[in-house]
């Protein structure tokens, strides 16, 4: 925070923040919504937002709609009016924070423009942060749409890309503002860019489990939230009483198995996980013998911390089937878990320069 508060771009890196923030809340909604079975209760799409129902008449006509989709005929049939409404708000309030969030993007934008804040370096990455937000919006309503169709549920390719080009725009964002606060820092060089290798390998490792964690949560067979892979085999470490049950490899191909078969992804999720592991043990133990400086010290550290508790999280949420608390708080630890690894690559990969 005091690199913060002396830095001649304070203001622009607590906008930026602040909207890593918000992408962080937007993401934790977006998981509450999933978790509740919220999301597809809103059978239409406006980019400017919409009112909510206000009145009997209104939530009417929105049940109405809903009642047309594939989830209320084949799964929510038996659903009432009040049963409803709170579904609908949850995945209205999700769509209000992405709203919420471009408003603070655009207007932060015009305001540090008119005060000629933004130098001629900085309209590159500004782009892209703009174009990174505007495919967020589009790309969610290509995924509720999936829903909408025949099955009741949206595609787990769909939702991972929706999530992944969530964590892209945070990851984006929070790159920007630590250029910014570490722009002209006075550091020792330390040894950490031997690690570059190790970071790409772990970042790309994490990457890969946060894929198959959207897997995990949303991919649907037989239409019904028992058979998601989540849901199924919820002991550790053991999958039941095998450690490679025949469930994981018994469709026809290595594709099939590992991509839209519930236990092959699960299993495959569990072993990510303990790759990760391994990932950030390889790293706290090359560290160990470099000179690091105090902010590339830190880095390691936090990843350490972040990955136990991480791991310790996805455990507990499996073996407890998944419940909303523990299901947001799992993925809370991925966010955080993925914002250290950005944070380490960063201060393997950086350089002090002038913005």
């Amino acid at each position: 925070m005091n690199r913060i508060s002396q830095s001649p771009y304070k203001a622009l890196i607590y906008w930026l923040l602040s909207g890593c923030v918000l992408i962080y809340i937007m993401v934790l909604v977006g998981g509450l919504t999933r978790l509740t079975h919220s999301g597809l209760s809103i059978t239409d799409w406006s980019f400017m937002g919409s009112v909510p129902p206000l009145n009997e008449e209104m939530w009417m006509q929105r049940f109405l709609k809903y009642q047309e989709s594939p989830e209320f005929q084949k799964i929510n049939y038996t659903m009432t009016l009040e049963e409803f409404k709170p579904i609908f708000l949850w995945e209205y309030v999700h769509r209000m924070i992405g709203r919420l969030m471009m408003y603070v993007f655009l207007f932060g934008f015009l305001y540090f423009l008119i005060k000629k804040r933004i130098s001629k370096t900085m309209w590159l990455p500004l782009t892209g942060l703009f174009f990174l937000g505007a495919m967020q919006a589009v790309i969610g309503w290509w995924m509720v749409y999936s829903g909408l169709q025949k099955q009741p549920a949206v595609s787990h390719y769909r939702l991972a890309t929706h999530l992944m080009s969530a964590f892209t725009l945070f990851a984006f964002t929070f790159w920007f503002a630590l250029k910014l606060i570490f722009s002209n820092a006075d550091q020792k060089p330390g040894e950490v860019k031997r690690l570059k290798y190790a970071s790409l390998v772990l970042m790309f490792v994490v990457t890969l489990q946060i894929i198959y964690g959207a897997f995990t949560a949303g991919f649907v067979e037989h239409d019904a939230a028992k058979f998601r892979p989540g849901h199924i085999f919820n002991t550790w470490p053991k999958m039941g009483e095998h450690w490679m049950p025949e469930q994981v490899y018994m469709k026809e191909t290595f594709f099939q198995n590992v991509m839209e078969n519930p236990s092959g992804i699960q299993f495959v999720h569990r072993m990510l996980a303990l790759v990760v592991v391994l990932c950030v043990a390889y790293i706290w133990w090359s560290s160990e013998k470099l000179k690091l400086n105090k902010d590339q010290h830190f880095s390691v550290t936090l990843l350490i911390y972040m990955v136990t508790v991480q791991f310790i999280l996805g455990v507990f949420t499996l073996i407890y089937q998944v419940p909303v608390f523990l299901g947001a708080l799992h993925q809370t630890g991925a966010f955080l878990l993925f914002a250290a690894c950005v944070y380490f690559l960063f201060h393997v990969f950086n350089k002090p320069t002038s913005v």
